[in-house]
């Protein structure tokens, strides 16, 4: 009996006085660990398993120390798990319960169960290459990747000595379509958190946008009092995922992702995942949250407005396709037979098309392989997705075919970009120097990877890439797209980009100007306002311009009526030909 006494005598008397003491401190330890790791109420989600069994723990170690924690003697331990028992008993419960319902929804999620609801995760039905993705023109296509974009962000952030010691630009680099253009956006974020106590009242200032065709970088200034105040940088109640878990307390989400709509207004785009098969299987993304990132203003949208890109991410397609393509059979065949099993390849990229951003990768078979059964393009808002048949090469075997033919100038090539050039399904790569600066194009031919064409710029490199598929007989030579324009030279100028020489010169009775690369034409260098000349071009595309590519250029005659000297690179005419003819493409 005086033992029993003394050892009540370490806490409260009565048995509910301890019990409320183990519910304060498990209340306690449960809200400290829901700020810091958020996990979802959801019966869905792993984390919300590891957080009820945290706070079982949590309350039977407090029943230890509030019963006394005195385990001496053989028949003490045993009349104190007695006590502990009577104390713990429903918790004890819970927590056998929770590990049956999560061991039991393990298994009813497994795809060795439910091969055919994994397999019809996401249809793909086939789709004609020539007809579905149409030919873009150079003011479309996508030249940098994102170590580039990153490299001219950080530069341009770099300029600005106001920002720059107080913030850094985030690594994330969305890609989206802005204003019909492909480019990257990154928000900033604090550059420690000395910096974030000093500037939060104000929020993020400015955001980032890189433009993906002409490479230029430029910092967003928001308005003053409209910085942005919700982003992952926010240590405290502000950070965009304690405040979406505040918020949609049982909602699981996919990382949020940073947009800007077509007004320049900054959002965090956060996907709903949801369980489709079992409990815990098959992942799946059910509309969306919008959360301004200025205000904090959150609303879900089933159907989420087309000015948003990014919804479904290219590692949740991925996944979905290979247990589409591995379960074609059913399970027993993916592991043995392995009969029509495909799988994408390593690695994708996106594509602008129709004002939505489609991620691609290609579809080889399981064994690995050096060749590609054909490609996956999938819309990242809807994922509506669609197979094309186009066997050729890996897009490993593109990059080290287009880094074959720039071997000696050591440039590394990107992760390609999938095109149509003249109905040919067309590997588009940007090839960097060792500082991860572009310094040419190679367009490579998805069957045929040796037919490799490279230039310092997208208009040359088609052109010459072209003239490679005429020459080869796989398209018709008149569709090469050649334009020609001859005059008087009226405005000639020039600039420096990324260490090359460029001419921009405009004739005559014309309000279009012409760049031109010295080091592709040496005959710019000595070119004069009243020369005239004869450009070959890149066609004017459906959007007018006032700088097209010029592909060459040809000196006809002096200004001064002096006769072009023969050293210079020209091309004769046709003696019966009355005017200038087409030059052929440059090589």
């Amino acid at each position: 009996m005086s033992n029993e006494t003394g050892k009540a005598g370490h806490g409260p008397k009565s048995k509910s006085g301890k019990i409320l003491i183990n519910l304060l401190v498990m209340l306690v330890v449960g809200a400290i660990y829901f700020y810091v790791s958020l996990p979802a109420l959801n019966l869905h989600s792993g984390d919300f398993y590891a957080f009820v069994l945290l706070l079982c723990v949590v309350y039977i170690l407090s029943a230890l120390v509030t019963s006394g924690f005195d385990l001496k003697g053989t028949n003490g331990l045993k009349e104190y798990f007695r006590f502990i028992k009577s104390q713990c008993l429903p918790i004890g419960i819970l927590l056998a319960g929770l590990v049956i319902v999560a061991v039991l929804g393990e298994i009813i999620s497994m795809p060795l169960f439910r091969a055919g609801a994994y397999r019809d995760l996401l249809e793909v039905p086939n789709g004609d290459f020539a007809t579905d993705i149409t030919e873009i023109s150079f003011d479309e296509i996508p030249r940098l990747d994102r170590d580039s974009v990153k490299i001219l962000g950080d530069r341009q952030m770099g300029t600005l000595s106001d920002m720059v010691s107080q913030f850094e630009v985030s690594d994330t680099y969305t890609q989206i379509n802005y204003q019909g253009q492909p480019v990257r956006v990154a928000p900033l974020e604090y550059a420690d958190l000395i910096k974030w106590f000093t500037n939060r009242g104000n929020g993020l200032p400015a955001y980032v946008i890189v433009n993906m065709v002409t490479q230029e970088a430029t910092v967003v200034r928001l308005s003053d009092g409209q910085g942005i105040k919700y982003s992952p940088s926010e240590p405290l109640n502000r950070n965009i995922l304690r405040h979406l878990r505040f918020q949609y307390p049982t909602y699981m989400f996919a990382t949020p992702v940073f947009e800007v709509d077509e007004s320049g207004n900054p959002w965090w785009i956060a996907p709903k995942v949801v369980k489709t098969i079992g409990l815990f299987g098959g992942t799946d993304i059910q509309g969306a949250v919008l959360v301004n990132a200025i205000t904090g203003e959150c609303e879900y949208y089933e159907e989420v407005p087309t000015w948003v890109d990014n919804v479904y991410t290219p590692a949740l397609i991925a996944e979905q396709y290979n247990y589409h393509g591995t379960l074609v059979h059913g399970f027993i065949n993916s592991v043995f037979g392995q009969r029509d099993v495909t799988v994408t390849t390593d690695g994708s990229n996106y594509i602008a098309l129709n004002d939505d951003v489609y991620m691609y990768t290609g579809i080889t078979s399981v064994n690995a392989d050096q060749s590609n059964l054909g490609f996956l393009l999938s819309n990242q808002r809807t994922k509506e997705t669609k197979f094309y048949a186009a066997p050729g090469a890996t897009e490993n075997s593109a990059q080290r075919s287009a880094m074959g033919v720039v071997q000696d100038l050591g440039y590394v090539a990107t992760f390609p970009i999938l095109l149509n050039i003249s109905g040919e399904p067309t590997y588009f790569i940007a090839l960097k120097d060792s500082s991860n600066l572009v310094k040419q194009y190679a367009m490579v031919n998805v069957k045929q990877y040796q037919l490799v064409a490279t230039g310092a710029t997208v208009a040359a490199t088609e052109q010459e890439y072209i003239r490679l598929l005429g020459d080869l007989g796989i398209t018709a030579p008149e569709a090469l797209p050649q334009t020609t324009a001859s005059g008087v030279i009226a405005e000639l100028r020039s600039a420096v980009l990324e260490g090359n020489t460029y001419y921009f010169l405009r004739l005559e009775g014309e309000e279009v100007f012409y760049s031109l690369s010295a080091a592709d034409n040496n005959v710019a260098v000595i070119l004069n306002v009243g020369d005239t000349v004869t450009v070959e071009h890149a066609p004017a595309g459906e959007t007018p311009s006032s700088i097209l590519s010029g592909y060459t250029v040809r000196l006809d005659r002096k200004a001064d009526g002096a006769a072009v000297p023969s050293s210079e690179p020209v091309i004769d005419l046709p003696e019966a030909a009355e005017s200038p003819a087409p030059i052929p493409a440059a090589e």
